[in-house]
């Protein structure tokens, strides 16, 4: 029977002040959890959500790390637990979206996506396995690593490379953490663009519809709560990963 309480426990979301992240917080708050929302620059962003995991009577922290930053990044954990106690899930959020295309793409683009969207991941992972030991892990991907994203060809490359991770992590890091990823498409548009952004995509989808935060936030908190599901990738998308997406 499924059982989405998540009483007692405490979710660490990396980037986890804005956008997804926000409604994901909330809706393991509301769920239960004690939630620490780390951020790189988002700080007033971070401390209004903490007051909202408050007033649903839930323990909240902000903690601020770029993740880009390799001394910031292997702090973040010990960081944690020193501010809120052990935690028992971790939610790899954070994310870079740069507009790189194929044909002008640079090595420092795809180290910097893939510092933040691939590295930060595992090694928090890592981390994870060893301060703490138990719970789940789940990774925030992308419907479009089944296809391909000229536009934003280094995001899509570390992310595809987080797929992989997901489910190296899940065999390395068994049998006593669960390691799944969920995977968005068209939710938000990106940082600076509005909803028309979206809008010329959404007929491609078989549902033929945009999606929303909640979406994504439902499919995290079954993840965390699930007792039998590891290395799995649950796409959010509306049907996107069947057909063509080659644009974004």
């Amino acid at each position: 029977m499924l059982n989405l309480n998540l009483s007692g426990r405490t979710a660490l979301i990396t980037g986890g002040a804005k956008r997804v992240g926000r409604a994901v917080a909330i809706a393991l708050a509301k769920a239960g959890a004690d939630v620490v929302i780390n951020y790189r620059s988002s700080s007033r962003e971070a401390e209004e959500l903490v007051n909202e995991i408050e007033s649903l009577g839930r323990r909240a922290w902000a903690v601020k790390a770029d993740l880009s930053v390799g001394e910031e990044l292997e702090g973040l954990v010990d960081d944690v637990i020193r501010t809120a106690g052990p935690f028992d899930i971790l939610i790899n959020n954070a994310s870079v979206f740069p507009e790189t295309t194929f044909d002008e793409f640079t090595l420092n683009d795809l180290v910097n996506s893939v510092k933040i969207d691939a590295w930060a991941p595992v090694f928090l992972g890592r981390q994870f396995a060893q301060k703490i030991g138990k719970g789940h892990i789940v990774n925030m991907t992308d419907s479009r690593t089944v296809g391909y994203d000229w536009n934003h060809v280094a995001y899509h490359a570390a992310k595809y490379l987080l797929g992989l991770f997901t489910r190296e992590m899940a065999i390395r890091f068994a049998p006593n953490i669960a390691v799944n990823a969920v995977a968005p498409g068209l939710i938000l548009p990106p940082e600076g663009k509005d909803a028309s952004y979206l809008e010329f995509l959404k007929d491609r989808l078989p549902l033929k519809r945009i999606g929303n935060p909640e979406f994504v936030a439902d499919a995290v908190l079954y993840l965390v709560t699930s007792e039998f599901i590891t290395g799995q990738v649950i796409f959010i998308d509306g049907g996107r990963h069947l057909t063509e997406v080659s644009i974004g």
